[in-house]
């Protein structure tokens, strides 16, 4: 399962049933969890934390330092959850003393060529398209589309269930439940196909578009729009959400 051609530092933790492939090169202070497949001329570097049943493409580079001017070679981690297909030539940095760690949750598919920065935290169930590229200490809800070549300016909050057009650039939050297209980027209505494939019904899709109605298309700005949502939609957890997505948003919502 190891291969005689692996480079693997006598200090690192791994699980068991782990599949490790020849140009392999496995550095100190890494732990790696039990049935992992990692071939051809992966890296994973000081500093990664990764769980079960992962597999890592060829030239995938886990836990490199971070790419930040301001890392002083702090003790900081890179942690990856379970069930995770990274593929090839993704790269996943390390934290800084900004959160100490990066995070990638569980069941996601990370497709060629995806960055995550210092400090991101993507979560779990998540489709990353190729070549996207997020920068240091963005957040990505549960459950969102990302297509290919999407680039996430510092900061940004994306919301879970969203998906976001090929080839878009933005530097606001994305709010839960929305299509974000165009050029430049705008709310382009909800995600009624993926939000029906997770089950969600067709009065809580309807409370879903009459928020963003509200919010979107009423002329109010977002304060009187949101206390106008509080007192038309029923409450719930989605709605909720949506609500205490863009109060507590640090860079704004697209619009």
């Amino acid at each position: 399962m190891i291969s005689p051609l692996a480079y693997i530092h006598p200090e690192a933790q791994i699980g068991e049933n782990v599949e490790i492939a020849p140009f392999v090169f496995i550095d100190k202070n890494v732990v790696i969890g039990n049935n992992n497949k990692i071939m051809s001329n992966v890296s994973i570097l000081s500093g990664a934390r990764i769980g079960n049943g992962n597999t890592f493409f060829p030239g995938a580079v886990i836990s490199a330092i971070p790419q930040d001017l301001k890392f002083k070679g702090e003790d900081t981690t890179a942690e990856i959850g379970d069930n995770n297909l990274i593929r090839e030539n993704v790269t996943i940095n390390r934290g800084t003393a900004a959160k100490g760690k990066t995070i990638v949750g569980s069941n996601n598919l990370l497709m060629e060529g995806v960055h995550v920065a210092h400090d991101a935290l993507v979560g779990s169930r998540c489709i990353i398209g190729n070549s996207t590229k997020m920068a240091g200490e963005i957040v990505i809800d549960d459950n969102a589309i990302v297509s290919a070549a999407v680039l996430m300016h510092q900061f940004c909050h994306v919301g879970s269930y969203v998906m976001i057009q090929g080839g878009s650039r933005f530097s606001k939050d994305i709010p839960p439940y929305i299509i974000a297209g165009r050029d430049p980027i705008t709310y382009s209505g909800i995600n009624i196909v993926g939000l029906r494939r997770h089950g969600f019904s067709n009065e809580l899709i309807e409370n879903i578009h009459n928020t963003y109605r509200i919010i979107y298309q009423s002329g109010l700005n977002i304060k009187d729009a949101l206390v106008k949502v509080k007192e038309e939609i029923p409450a719930c957890p989605e709605i909720e959400y949506i609500i205490n997505f863009i109060e507590n948003s640090q860079r704004g919502i697209i619009k």
